[in-house]
């Protein structure tokens, strides 16, 4: 199980980095898998990241398996693991998200995909990493959210599944980059609680996000007249 943990972990390193969210040895990932979490050792160049670079722990810290450090940021993976259900933690110095973390309080809602994190992105009170204090931030702003961000400092996304963790830090990615370019064009429009009522009432109506099959009536054996015989 743990080779599979650390594998995953370094897959969803290179991952992130490919996309350009984790720069370097800044940033670390982790999954857990009932009391064992496994995450990215300090240090790290995460997109060249092995599963040697990977360590194993307990869900009190003690380190399992492994011959590395783990992050820095390990008491904010742990704080996250003690306080909610997630699955994953992604932790990243994305450059949007970043940006946004240097200068707003929270980022606003201003297209519908952002409920998919929960609401409203609340940015962590500045604390120095890899300190108790940012841990505790941390856990604040992420109550009831799947992403957070960090004061002058970066991001971070959770997710049932490490997939899903990844996925949500780069959907949070991509809404900080769409607000700093609308806002190059002007005020950006928010939605108000009514229109996000709204989109969430119409997403689980219509199961938004899931691939479903085709009903009878959509289906049909019948060949398309405009494909060859």
């Amino acid at each position: 199980m743990t080779a599979d943990l650390r594998a995953a972990v370094a897959a969803a390193s290179r991952r992130l980095a490919d996309a350009g969210l984790l720069i370097g040895t800044a940033g670390n990932v982790s999954v857990r898998s009932g009391d064992l979490v496994a995450v990215t050792a300090t240090g790290v160049t995460l997109g060249s990241c092995e599963p040697d670079d990977v360590t194993v722990l307990d869900i009190e810290g003690n380190v399992l398996e492994g011959s590395l450090e783990p992050t820095s940021e390990l008491s904010l993976h742990l704080g996250v693991y003690d306080a909610s259900p997630a699955g994953a933690v992604v932790h990243t110095h994305a450059p949007f998200a970043t940006a946004v973390a240097c200068v707003l309080d929270e980022l606003p809602v201003i297209h519908y995909q952002q409920l998919a994190l929960g609401g409203e992105v609340r940015v962590a009170s500045y604390a120095t990493f890899g300190t108790a204090e940012l841990a505790a931030n941390v856990r604040d702003a992420l109550a009831d959210r799947s992403a957070a961000l960090l004061a002058s400092h970066g991001s971070v996304a959770v997710g049932a599944t490490l997939d899903k963790a990844v996925e949500n830090a780069l959907l949070l990615e991509w809404l900080c980059q769409l607000h700093h370019r609308a806002s190059a064009l002007g005020m950006p429009r928010v939605l108000s609680a009514e229109q996000q009522a709204d989109v969430v009432r119409v997403a689980l109506e219509r199961g938004y996000g899931s691939t479903r099959p085709l009903s009878p009536d959509q289906s049909s054996d019948e060949p398309n007249p405009q494909e060859p015989a």
